[in-house]
C-alpha cells in the first residue's frame, strides 16, 4: 500500500463520491471548454487537499454535503489558479504534461480559469454557511496577493526570507488551511479544533512548498518540471536565499551577476545548483522543513486517537517525503 493509499482508506467512499460529483460539476455544452475539462480529469494530481478537506471533517465528527460542496469548490479553484499561474509565469509543462495555455493558448487558458472560478462560488453557495464562503473569497484575495508579491520580487536581486514566507504562505499554505478548516467547520468542530486544523493545514502547506522549492535543485523526471525552472522565472526559493545569505565568497558575487543579468544558462544552471548546496541550502530548507513539520503533528495530539488522526499524521509526512 502506498502512503496515499494508506491516507485515502478511511474515506475511500467518501473520496469515490467527491470525484464523481467533481466530475459531474464539470459537465457543460461548451465544446472548448469540455476538451478542456476532460484533459484537466486526465492528470488530477494526488488530490491531497480534497482528502485534507474530508479527512478533517471525519475527524471532528461526520462528513455531509456540505463537506463535499466545500471540497469540491476549493479543488475548483485550486484548478483556475493552477491555469491562470501557467499563464502568468508563461510555464509550458503541469505535471509532466502540456499546460493548458500550451496545448490551447492564453485566451482559453485565462477564460478556462475564470470559468472554473466561477464554478468554485457556485459549489460554495450550496453550502450555506457564511463562514465557509468567507474562507473562499479570502482564498482569492490571498493567491492574488502572493502572485503580485512574488511578481514584485521578481525585479530584485535578493528577497528575505520572512518574505519568501509570506508569499508561501498566501499563494499555497493558504489553500491547505482552508481545506481543513472547512472540513472542519462544515462537522460544526469547535473553535478549538477549528484553530488547530487551520494551523495544521497551514504548517503542511509550508511543507509541501518547501518541498516544491527542493526539487528544483534536484534532477528527476518525477518531477514534472525542468530543474531550474524557478530561477528561470526569477522566483528565489528557500534553498537559494539562505545561500546567498550566509555565503560570503567570490562565487556569491558570480552568482548575483547570474541572477541581475538573467543569464540562465544550463551551465549556469549547474553553477548556481551547485552552490546552493555547497553553501548549505538544501540542509537549511530540509531542517525548516522538518521543523513545520513538526509543528504540523503538534497540533493533532489534542484529537483522539483513530485511523483519521493517522490518515493526517500520514498527510503532513506524505508533504515532506513525496518524489514529485
Amino acid at each position: 500500500m502506498t502512503l496515499i493509499q494508506h491516507i485515502k482508506s478511511p474515506i475511500l467512499s467518501e473520496m469515490q463520491s467527491f470525484n464523481s460529483r467533481f466530475k459531474t460539476e464539470l459537465i457543460t455544452e461548451n465544446e472548448i471548454l469540455t476538451n478542456v475539462c476532460e484533459y484537466l480529469l486526465q492528470s488530477t494530481g494526488k488530490q491531497l487537499r480534497p482528502m485534507l478537506t474530508l479527512l478533517s471533517a471525519k475527524l471532528c465528527g461526520e462528513i455531509n454535503p456540505s463537506t463535499l460542496d466545500g471540497a469540491i469548490a476549493l479543488e475548483l479553484l485550486h484548478t483556475a489558479s493552477l491555469i491562470h499561474d501557467d499563464v502568468v509565469d508563461d510555464a509550458y509543462e503541469r505535471r509532466g504534461n502540456p499546460s493548458v495555455k500550451a496545448h490551447w493558448n492564453n485566451k482559453v487558458a485565462i477564460l478556462s480559469g475564470d470559468y472554473l472560478f466561477s464554478k468554485s462560488l457556485k459549489c460554495v453557495l450550496k453550502t450555506k454557511n457564511l463562514e465557509i464562503m468567507n474562507i473562499i473569497s479570502n482564498i482569492v484575495i490571498h493567491l492574488c496577493e502572493g502572485e503580485l508579491m512574488q511578481l514584485a520580487n521578481q525585479q530584485q536581486t535578493i528577497i528575505t526570507e520572512a518574505a519568501y514566507f509570506e508569499i508561501i504562505r498566501k499563494k499555497t499554505a493558504i489553500l491547505f488551511s482552508s481545506c481543513t478548516e472547512i472540513g472542519g467547520l462544515s462537522a460544526r468542530a469547535s473553535k478549538s479544533q477549528l484553530e488547530h486544523l487551520r494551523n495544521f493545514g497551514d504548517y503542511v502547506g509550508i511543507c509541501f512548498q518547501i518541498k516544491d522549492d527542493l526539487f528544483d535543485y534536484t534532477e528527476s523526471v518525477l518531477i514534472g518540471k525542468p530543474t531550474g525552472n524557478d530561477l528561470r522565472e526569477g522566483k528565489f526559493t528557500l534553498p537559494l536565499i539562505f545561500a546567498l545569505d550566509s555565503a560570503q565568497d567570490a562565487t556569491k558575487e558570480m552568482v548575483v551577476r547570474m541572477i541581475q543579468s538573467k543569464d540562465f544558462s544550463e551551465e549556469n544552471i549547474v553553477f548556481v545548483s551547485q552552490f546552493v548546496h555547497e553553501h548549505g541550502g538544501i540542509a537549511y530548507a530540509e531542517k525548516q522543513m522538518e521543523m513545520y513539520k513538526n509543528k504540523a503533528l503538534e497540533e493533532l495530539k489534542d484529537f483522539k486517537d483513530s485511523e483519521v488522526k493517522v490518515s493526517l499524521i500520514a498527510c503532513a509526512e506524505y508533504a515532506t517525503s513525496r518524489d514529485h
